[in-house]
């Protein structure tokens, strides 16, 4: 196991309506889900954004599709149409989750990556 960005072994989706933003999980490796579902909580995830303003934070698993789906409550600072920040339809909103730290296997990284030869966790 090794402990590893979640964009290591991941890519994400976001989209948005209102204040309330969507963001998808993807595992390159269908095998990573129950590792990842693990580590990818709801209060997790919620306390990654609760700096944002998120309430609430709602993990639907996507077995079929090999992915997560998390709907974020108001993490836009009122939505597109009232924040003042520059996102405010929380597109880079998925890599930021993407930054978040998670245990792995080594077989689940992509070949030829530089976390390969990192310490364990």
């Amino acid at each position: 196991m090794i402990e590893v960005p979640l964009h290591e072994v991941a890519h994400g989706r976001a989209g948005d309506k209102g204040n309330r933003l969507n963001i998808s999980i993807i595992p390159y490796h269908a095998d990573a889900m129950p590792s990842l579902a693990g580590q990818l909580t709801e209060s997790r995830v919620l306390e990654k954004f609760r700096h944002r303003g998120a309430t609430a934070v709602r993990r639907y698993d996507l077995p079929r599709l090999s992915a997560f789906n998390f709907v974020i409550d108001d993490v836009l600072e009122g939505g597109v149409n009232t924040a003042l920040n520059l996102d405010g339809h929380g597109k880079t909103l998925s890599f930021f989750l993407l930054s978040m730290s998670v245990c792995v296997d080594r077989a689940f990284l992509v070949p030829g990556s530089a976390w390969a030869r990192g310490d364990g966790c």
